[in-house]
């Protein structure tokens, strides 16, 4: 399989687990799109250095060959789906209720040593 065969296929079960499957549709809502750009930047900077400084390098036979900033366009896909499945699992977790309010270590032994000794 080839990486741009990868790619495609990653994004399109992206697309369906987001729609059909947890039903969290994040890629019908324009909140999503607004701020994609912001993610797809970032995503064109890593990428220009890790493949313009040829840290990272392709096969000329597994990719098309387009390039937007040093990036293969499939990289850009890949990139695309891996947000898109996180954001969407993400999502479908907190309609579960499953920590709906930011807690970050609440339970933690350390901190309930330090709430105890009044630190």
């Amino acid at each position: 399989m080839s990486y741009t065969t990868a790619a495609l296929l990653g994004v399109v079960a992206a697309v369906l687990v987001d729609l059909l499957i947890l039903r969290t549709r994040l890629v019908t809502r324009r909140v999503f799109w607004a701020t994609y750009p912001i993610i797809f930047t970032f995503q064109l900077i890593s990428n220009g250095i890790l493949t313009g400084r040829n840290i990272v390098r392709y096969d000329p036979d597994a990719i098309i060959g387009w390039r937007l900033v040093y990036a293969p366009v499939e990289d850009l896909l890949f990139g695309f789906a891996l947000v898109l499945l996180t954001l969407s699992i993400w999502v479908a977790l907190g309609r579960r209720g499953i920590q709906r309010t930011p807690a970050a270590g609440e339970g933690s032994r350390l901190l309930r040593r330090l709430r105890r000794n009044g630190g």
